[in-house]
């Protein structure tokens, strides 16, 4: 490993790209946020009532809002006024990407769409999330996580027929964010080549379709319209109770030697000669037969007994865990997956960003931002030099009873 590879930082690979996040609820928060656990210097512009997602639980700090906004500045602005526009285009000067989530025609309106600010700034990647893209007979509708799930048809391929209901977290949500942020790394690569920006446009309809590609796979190949059943069934995977009531997942794959050790870890050789279960098609068509044997197996003995048995025999297990478990677990423990992060909410704690770069992690995160929390310091920035403000001028975070009503 060169001495440049085992010296970069997560916080330095993208060290230098300026990003005005204008986004709200998830979407573009997620998106943005993900460039700032990258390093890019994101400073969120809220409206003077701030990103609605402030308050979903009371107050204008909700863990909600948290989750999605670490590592990032925040400055209130209202864009319909002349002197919040002239600080907003002073930013824009200097930016390298913005991302907006807004219905269509919102940004426009509010001086802030792609054309007025490319022309303003012809190195900016403008990035644009919507619910069904820009155009065409749902331009107009409103969309959140759980309709895009459904008209995607990601959602028929994961919920029970027969017990239908949402999945949570907001998957359509993040997800399109994930895809926005690969969208933006591509761009800024690609002005790295010509010099110039370009507008990134993502829709959750085409995220979460896409999210979806092998169900479309198989039925483009296939013929059949998939289910939620099909996964699990080719997967071999299954979830079983314990006899202290704990929940433990199973997943066989396509290796008949994982189905050999499970029977071995059961004890259990009637398995094997059972000839419903002989071969892995075979356990495929009998899907729901096998998961009731093993369920009667598994109700048997606690979790402990199993972890140590399928350890043992190289199965691939994991137990269910609750969000409080995983924080406790041995190897997220380990991995240094849990981070502290200095936060004037009760939140001591936060998930770290998966990625590493030369071995390098990080161990810390900042706190997503209050309100306006880093006005003061950018518009005294603006009015000195109308430059884009350096991170050092960020206080430090205010004390907790800062984020009341």
């Amino acid at each position: 490993m060169s001495s440049v590879q085992s010296s970069l930082s997560m916080s330095e690979v993208l060290k230098g790209i300026r990003v005005i996040d204008l986004g709200t609820f998830i979407t573009g928060p997620c998106a943005a946020m993900m460039l700032a656990d990258l390093g890019a210097d994101v400073i969120k512009v809220e409206s003077p009532e701030g990103d609605p997602y402030r308050s979903y639980q009371g107050g204008r700090y909700s863990p909600h809002f948290q989750a999605y906004n670490r590592n990032k500045r925040s400055i209130a602005l209202d864009l319909k006024t002349p002197p919040d526009q002239a600080d907003f285009d002073d930013l824009l000067r200097d930016a390298d990407v913005l991302i907006q989530n807004f219905r269509p025609g919102t940004a426009e309106r509010l001086g802030a769409g792609a054309e007025r600010l490319q022309a303003t700034n012809p190195r900016l990647v403008y990035c644009s999330i919507s619910g069904f893209g820009t155009s065409g007979p749902y331009v107009d509708r409103p969309s959140y996580d759980s309709v895009a799930q459904a008209l995607s048809g990601f959602l028929s391929v994961v919920v029970d027929q027969d017990r239908p209901r949402f999945l949570g977290p907001a998957l359509a949500d993040a997800i399109t964010g994930l895809y926005a942020a690969y969208g933006v790394l591509g761009a800024l690569v690609q002005r790295g080549r010509t010099g110039h920006g370009c507008l990134v446009e993502v829709s959750m309809l085409e995220a979460m379709a896409h999210f979806a590609v092998e169900p479309f796979a198989a039925y483009f190949d296939l013929g059949a319209v998939p289910t939620s059943t099909d996964r699990p069934r080719l997967a071999q995977a299954y979830i079983l109770r314990t006899a202290d009531d704990r929940l433990i997942a199973l997943h066989l794959s396509s290796l008949e030697k994982f189905w050999i050790a499970l029977t071995a870890a059961l004890d259990a050789p009637e398995l094997s000669t059972d000839r419903r279960f002989g071969t892995r098609d075979a356990r495929i068509a009998h899907y729901e037969a096998l998961a009731g044997e093993l369920n009667a197996l598994f109700t048997k003995q606690p979790l402990a007994v199993w972890t140590e048995r399928l350890g043992r025999y190289d199965v691939p297990f994991a137990p269910v865990n609750s969000i409080d478990q995983v924080i406790g677990d041995p190897q997220v423990a380990h991995l240094g997956l849990i981070v502290p992060v200095q936060s004037p909410s009760r939140a001591a704690h936060a998930v770290r960003p998966p990625v590493q770069f030369g071995g390098h992690r990080v161990t810390s995160v900042r706190a997503a931002p209050l309100l306006d929390q880093h006005g003061a310091a950018i518009r005294t920035a603006l009015g000195a030099g109308g430059r884009w403000p350096d991170l050092q001028l960020t206080p430090g975070a205010p004390s907790a009873e800062a984020i009341a009503p």
